[in-house]
C-alpha cells in the first residue's frame, strides 16, 4: 500500500490549507484513515482520523473545532481541512491508514504512512 500527502505550505496565523491524501496497490475497502503530525524536536501525534464509510470521525484537542477531515469521491481518498492555523500547527503531516482495531489515534496501530507533507504557520 502506498499513501501519497500533499497540500502543504507556508501561510499565516490564520490562514486555511487543505491536505490531500491518496492510498493505492493493496487497498482495502475497510481502511480507516487519519492524519497525525510530527513537528521538530516532538514525537510525532495524532491529528483525526476518520472510519471507511466516512461516518466516525476523531479528533485531537488541539485542533477539534478547527480542523475536518473527511474522505474524498474517489475510493482510498482523504482530505484534512485547516481553518484558523496557529504557529503551533507547524509540522510535516503524514496520512495512515489500516485496518482498524477500534483505536484510531493511536500511531502504533498504522500499518501504512505517507511520506508526509511540511505545513509551516507564520505568526
Amino acid at each position: 500500500v502506498q499513501l501519497q500527502a500533499s497540500g502543504g505550505g507556508r501561510v499565516q496565523t490564520g490562514d486555511s490549507l487543505r491536505l490531500f491524501c491518496a492510498a493505492s496497490g493493496r487497498t482495502s475497502s475497510r481502511f480507516a484513515m487519519a492524519w497525525f503530525r510530527q513537528a521538530p524536536g516532538k514525537e510525532r501525534e495524532f491529528v483525526a482520523a476518520i472510519t471507511a464509510s466516512g461516518g466516525t470521525t476523531h479528533y485531537s484537542d488541539s485542533v477539534k473545532g478547527r480542523f475536518k477531515i473527511s474522505r474524498g469521491d474517489a475510493r482510498y481518498t482523504m482530505y484534512l481541512q485547516m481553518n484558523s492555523l496557529k504557529p503551533e500547527d507547524t509540522a510535516v503531516y503524514y496520512c495512515a491508514a489500516v485496518l482498524p482495531t477500534g483505536i484510531l489515534d493511536s500511531l502504533y496501530e498504522y500499518d501504512y504512512w505517507g511520506q508526509g507533507t511540511q505545513v509551516t504557520v507564520s505568526s
